[in-house]
């Protein structure tokens, strides 16, 4: 629905991270006045926090109004090279896995053969992706609810299509744990450990935790390819704040949301913190359900509510280490784009289980999974990592000890499979997930704002009561990874959430 120029009303949009900028960037397409209000000095968000983009959606990029090519996007995808201390590193590239020396890997063709699975899989539940979640018979006998009715007979259909043995294999492994999935066809080793790893990276879960397979479909939504930005996370954020002011917003920076103006139990306006309110007749929050309750004040929700609110599984187990090497490292067997690839150190689906163990009663483990990044600069090199996982709040916190030693425990872990680096590194800087929360507001520092899990998705993401977007207080809508259809870089739930509010004219 677009708006005539008459009607143009003022929209505000609290955060410049990828899922604010595409609400934004929908809603003014559409005729809105939209204010973009950003903490920070400049946008990404939690976006920031990754090294690597994989699944931004091409629907986003439409409603950003631009394209791969423009975002930075366009370049190959990298292959991903799983370490292996022992020196048989597993280089893959899409559904190719090889040996580092050259020779074919045993499990090549399983390996593929799970891929595809995987992707079929995914094609199914592509759909629900796209829209509001299904309101399960609300409201089905008007027009919306027609729609979504026919959008779940198609996924029956999908389902079906599959044919029957892949139906069969499609119902008994959605909700099931990623490890024994992939143990049932393919030996324990670094092969199996990296589709294990894309099942539980930024949420609280090792492998045989139920529901990893559903995270590992979701990864699959928009391919598995890699890339990383040209020019990194924070150009491509700038870019799509670009993008969004050419469409008409308009993006303030340095100021943060103090509360919102609710008169008549609706919204009005948002404080800003040392600045003039903002009138407003809708405002979209892409924070957490939690902080967006906490701007508005909780009288203003259902009791229920807000106990389904403070009861979300939001704790981040997901940190970044930033290392700076007098060198380039080398790796036996690999050439230098190999090298600038995506590597990960994860031996095995069961050393993963066994690191998050620890995690469970707020310990660093001995040997967590580790992704990395390895650029050349002047001077040397710089490598980022994700560590998978490090314990939301170790006891004590996270004291100047506690970094030192996960520093040094990440360190070892990768010179043991890179020798010779930990004698390059010069600098280090740890982002723990309290870091992350203090920064982006992001709840428990988590990538997702909530656990992607079965009881936390659909029309129960992030509660039951607020799985539309709306969140119960007219003219307030959620627009982040909180809501569906979750988190990662794919725009989709700030896209959905402009269109969801524009097909009831935005002030409901």
């Amino acid at each position: 629905m677009a708006l005539d120029q008459g009607s143009r009303i003022e929209t505000v949009v609290i955060g410049a991270g990828h899922n604010g900028l595409v609400a934004a960037a929908a809603l003014a397409g559409q005729g809105a006045r939209v204010t973009v209000l950003e903490q920070a000095d400049a946008p990404g968000g939690m976006m920031a926090a990754g090294h690597l983009i994989w699944n931004l959606h091409p629907a986003a990029m439409e409603a950003l109004g631009t394209e791969a090519q423009a975002l930075g996007l366009d370049g190959p995808a990298l292959p991903t090279t799983a370490l292996d201390p022992g020196g048989r590193h597993v280089v893959i590239e899409g559904d190719d896995a090889r040996l580092a020396g050259g020779e074919p890997h045993p499990q090549a063709a399983v390996y593929r053969t799970l891929c595809e699975r995987f992707r079929r899989f995914a094609g199914v539940l592509a759909p629900l992706t796209l829209g509001p979640p299904p309101r399960l018979g609300e409201g089905w006998l008007t027009g919306p609810g027609l729609a979504e009715l026919r959008g779940l007979g198609r996924l029956g259909l999908d389902i079906r299509r599959l044919g029957r043995r892949e139906m069969q294999e499609f119902l008994r492994v959605a909700y099931s744990n990623v490890a024994d999935v992939l143990l049932a066809e393919m030996p324990d080793g670094p092969l199996a450990a990296s589709l294990a790893f894309d099942g539980v990276l930024g949420a609280r879960m090792g492998p045989r935790s139920p529901g990893t397979v559903l995270t590992l479909l979701y990864r699959h939504l928009g391919g598995s390819g890699r890339r990383r930005p040209e020019g990194g996370m924070a150009t491509l954020a700038r870019r799509m704040a670009e993008a969004a002011e050419a469409r008409g917003a308009s993006i303030r920076y340095g100021a943060r949301a103090s509360g919102l103006l609710i008169a008549g139990d609706r919204v009005l306006g948002v404080g800003v913190e040392g600045q003039e309110s903002i009138p407003a007749h809708a405002v979209f929050s892409s924070l957490g359900a939690g902080p967006t309750l906490a701007l508005a004040g909780v009288e203003h929700f259902d009791a229920e509510v807000c106990r389904r609110v403070r009861n979300l599984r939001a704790e981040g187990v997901t940190a970044r280490l930033d290392l700076t090497l007098s060198d380039m490292p080398r790796i036996e067997g690999l050439d230098a784009r190999h090298t600038q690839g995506r590597l990960l150190l994860a031996p095995s689906v069961a050393a993963m289980e066994a690191s998050f163990d620890p995690v469970k009663y707020g310990r660093m483990p001995d040997a967590p999974a580790v992704e990395a990044l390895v650029e050349p600069v002047e001077g040397g090199a710089r490598l980022s990592a994700l560590i998978q996982p490090v314990p939301n709040a170790p006891g004590g916190g996270w004291s100047d000890g506690a970094r030192g030693a996960a520093i040094e425990t990440v360190v070892a872990l990768i010179d043991r499979a890179l020798p010779g680096l930990a004698d390059t590194v010069t600098g280090a800087a740890l982002d723990t997930p309290s870091d992350i929360e203090a920064r982006t507001a992001a709840p428990g520092g988590h990538w997702h704002h909530g656990e992607f899990a079965v009881d936390q998705m659909l029309m129960l993401r992030p509660v039951n009561g607020m799985g539309h977007y709306r969140t119960g207080l007219p003219g307030l809508w959620l627009c982040g990874a909180g809501a569906h259809p979750g988190g990662d870089v794919t725009g989709l739930p700030g896209r959905n959430a402009a269109l969801a509010a524009l097909a009831e004219g935005v002030r409901r």
